[in-house]
Formats: structure tokens, sequence, C-alpha cells
């Protein structure tokens, strides 16, 4: 009998694995970076400061500091190499960061229905590559990727996105993603590869946006790579499966866009919710510059870094804040409520801000123009399944009982997924939190230029001491 009870009691456990491992695996790895990083971060909303605070200090012209004085910045340096010190968004402020805001601006700057007809043909041409088949399964960020490879490409450089350069730009994005969410290490001869072909193109003369003189031609090449075919092609990849995933796991939602189209408020409301449940940033740190005075009891000294975090901010002051529910946005304006999908206006919002809702929703219609989603994964924010998910052509047929079968095995795979992704997590996320701390890129890159007028005129002695390359 005890050992019967043993066997039972083992068998229980085993089976349990998929819902409590991972949880205890997530709450070890934080519990490790914590500890390991050093970092006495004040937690934005947190004991210091609320959620009614959170967009005061955000905005505050003294929360400006991105990398400098910050333990966390060695860590996203070494997940952006090659050339970290160049990625728009963690430079420090000052007249670099506006060089080099300014080209950002004035690339993104196409007219919206043109960005509009550019969505829907990078999707025409990623969709019509794929096998005929009445049903298929996917994984949605996977899906995606090409499809705002070519976009990128095509506005960067102003021609169709050629086979090969997309699959050097979905390398390059997959790669640092996946080394984001601790799924796998980083894979620099990848990354590499694409920074050799921007050089070689932009030697051949092939971009017709004017970059800062200032910059050499390494620099420029890492520029692009960083901000358009690194973090735009990662994040709105990553914000389109969101809001994919939600339609597919919210059949009536689904069939009302499909049924309607062309009714974009209720879209805008579906995406609105879907970035609030699931914001395409975790923690965001900056650096204070300066005292900030927060209200007479709460004062932020200078050098304190302030780590915003956008879930707990985005489940504030909402009922039911776990609920996906696309119809409280008819009673709360988004530019009131607790929720920055893109950033706070006054420090650094995404730069396409204006241009990725738009393309997302257009991307939206023209996927279920085509197909019927569905899928039974775990939808979280980080999204570290790729948001797996079962296409069904609109003008073919599905047998529900096949339908059903294929659900029910995907949610199985999924939740035993879960449980090796969580163990690959923490060892991965270990090392590459060790290899950062060894490294040290942003620190030595500060150590060893004090500031911007003592650069060389081509960063390149610098950047080869800061293991970028």
């Amino acid at each position: 009998m005890v050992t019967l009870a043993i066997v039972a009691a083992g068998a229980l456990l085993v089976a349990g694995l998929p819902s409590w491992l991972p949880r205890m695996v997530v709450a070890l790895r934080m519990w490790i970076f914590t500890r390991l990083n050093g970092d006495a971060a004040i937690a934005i909303p947190g004991p210091l400061v609320g959620a009614d605070r959170f967009k005061q200090v955000y905005s505050h012209p003294a929360a400006n500091g991105r990398s400098r004085g910050a333990a966390l910045s060695d860590l996203f340096w070494y997940w952006l190499s090659p050339g970290p010190e160049i990625h728009q968004e963690h430079l420090e402020p000052g007249e670099r960061y506006y060089e080099i805001a300014a080209p950002t601006r004035r690339i993104l700057a196409v007219p919206r229905r043109s960005a509009e007809e550019l969505a829907a043909r990078c999707l025409a041409r990623v969709l019509d590559e794929q096998p005929a088949t009445t049903w298929r399964q996917v994984r949605l960020r996977d899906l995606m990727m090409p499809v705002w490879a070519d976009f990128y490409y095509e506005l960067v450089f102003r021609e169709p996105c050629p086979r090969a350069a997309r699959e050097l730009i979905v390398a390059n994005a997959n790669d640092v993603v996946t080394a984001l969410k601790c799924c796998g290490l980083r894979h620099m001869k990848t990354r590499r590869r694409l920074t050799q072909f921007l050089i070689r193109k932009l030697e051949a003369g092939g971009l017709q946006h004017e970059l800062p003189e200032r910059l050499s031609t390494a620099e420029r090449a890492l520029y692009l790579q960083g901000t358009f075919f690194n973090t735009a092609v990662v994040q709105t990849s990553e914000a389109t499966a969101h809001l994919l995933l939600v339609l597919a796991q919210h059949g009536e939602v689904q069939a009302r866009v499909a049924a309607d189209p062309d009714d974009a408020g209720y879209l805008d409301r579906v995406l609105s919710e879907a970035l609030r449940l699931h914001p395409l940033f975790g923690v965001a740190h900056r650096i204070t510059s300066a005292d900030i005075s927060v209200d007479e009891r709460v004062t932020i000294p200078a050098g304190s870094v302030l780590t915003f975090n956008y879930p707990a901010y985005h489940r504030a002051g909402f009922d039911e804040p776990d609920r996906f529910d696309p119809d409280r946005w008819q009673r709360l304006s988004p530019h009131e409520a607790n929720h920055v999908p893109f950033g706070v206006t006054g420090n650094r919002p995404c730069p396409a801000r204006g241009k990725a809702p738009v393309t997302m929703k257009v991307v939206a219609r023209e996927v279920l123009r085509r197909f019927t989603l569905y899928s039974s994964v775990a939808h979280t924010r980080s999204l570290p399944n790729r948001g797996s998910c079962l296409l069904v052509s609109r003008t073919g047929r599905l047998d529900p009982r096949l339908r059903r079968a294929l659900l029910v095995w995907m949610r199985i795979r999924d939740r035993w997924e879960d449980v090796w992704r969580s163990l690959v997590q923490l060892v991965f996320g270990t090392y590459m939190l060790l290899d950062a701390r060894r490294l040290r890129l942003c620190r030595r890159y500060f150590e060893t230029v004090c500031d911007e007028d003592q650069r060389d005129s081509t960063g390149t002695s610098a950047r080869r001491a800061f293991g970028g390359w």
C-alpha cells in the first residue's frame, strides 16, 4: 500500500508539472536576476511611487538617463549587440541622440495610405509563398517576422526586399528576441552577416535617406540594424502576434472583426485591449539626472534607477484587469487611462507609434480575410511560445472534430513545452546575465568614452573594445 501511495503521489507530481514547475522556475529566475544584477532600483508603480504618478515621473525631464549608471544596461547592451552604443533607444540624451533620432522620424514619415498599402503588399507576398492548404499550424511571431522585415526594408531602401535580405533580417531579429526571452543564446555570426550586408548596401549607395555625416559607414549600418531590422521588426512582429492571438482565442471578437472589417473603431478597441493586457515592454529603466519631486513627501534623488513596470501599470485602475474586454474602451480614453503601449510622449516614445497601429490593423484584416484563426495555447506578455495558432482557409473546410482534436493537442504540447522552456530560460538567462556582467559592455563604454567630444571620428576602436563585434 505504501509503495502504491508513493507511485500515485509521483504520478500526480509529474502530471502537475505543466502547471507548477514553470511558475516556480520563473520565480527562481527572477530572484537570481535580481540578486545577481545588484540593482537598488525604484519600482514604479511601487511603494514609493504609485500608478497615479507613473506618467508624471516617466515624463519628467530629469528621468532622461538611458544607459549610464544602471547595471541593467550591461545586460541590454549584451542582448542588442552588435552596436548597442549606436542604438537610438540606448543613447544618452544630447546632440548625438537627436542626430540619430531625426533620420528615424524622416524614414517613418510616409503617408498613412502608403504605409497601409505597403503593409498589405508585404503580407500578401509572404502569405502567397505559403503552401495552399486547407489548414496548417503556425507560430504567429514566426509568420509575421518576414512581413515586417519586408515592410521596414522597403521603408528604408525604397525598393522591394530581396528574399536573401529578408532571410538575413529575420535571422537577426529572431536571434535577438530569442536571447531577450532567454530561450536561446546569442549567435553573433548570424547578426554580423546582416551587418556586413548593410555595410555593402551602404557602400554601393543603396540608401536614399540622409544620415548624420559624422557616422562612419559601419555606424550607419549598426544604426539601421538596431533601429529598423532589430527593434522595429521584433516589436511589430510581437505586437501583431498578440493581436492575432487574442482574435484566435476570442471567437466572438474575431467574428465581429471579420464580418465588418471597416468598423475601425471596434478594431481600435481590440488593439488597445490586446496591448493593455500584453504590453510589448516588461520593464523600462531610466536614470535620473537630477532630483525629482513627486509630491510633498517623496523626492527621488539624482542618480536613481527607475524601473517602470508596464504590465503592473496597465492593470492598475481597471475593473477585472485580467479580463480581455475591448468594450471597456467605449467608456475609457486610452489617453486618460493607465495605458502607455508605445511609451510616454515626454520620454522617448516609440517612433513608430503613429504607423505601427494602422499597419498592424491592415495586416489583421487581411489575415482574417484569408483565414479563420484558432488557438488553445497560453497567452502571456512575453510570448515565449511564439503564439502557436491554427489557420483554417476561409475557402476550405476543416471537420470540427479534427479541429477540436488539434486544439487539444496544441494545448497539451504547449503546457509541456512550457516545462522544458522554463528550465532552458533559467539556465540560459543565468548564463547570459553572468556573461554580460563579465563583458561589461555598457560600463566599459562609458569608462573608455567619457563624453561625446572624446570619441574618435569613427568609433571603431571603442566598438572593438566593447565586444559588440
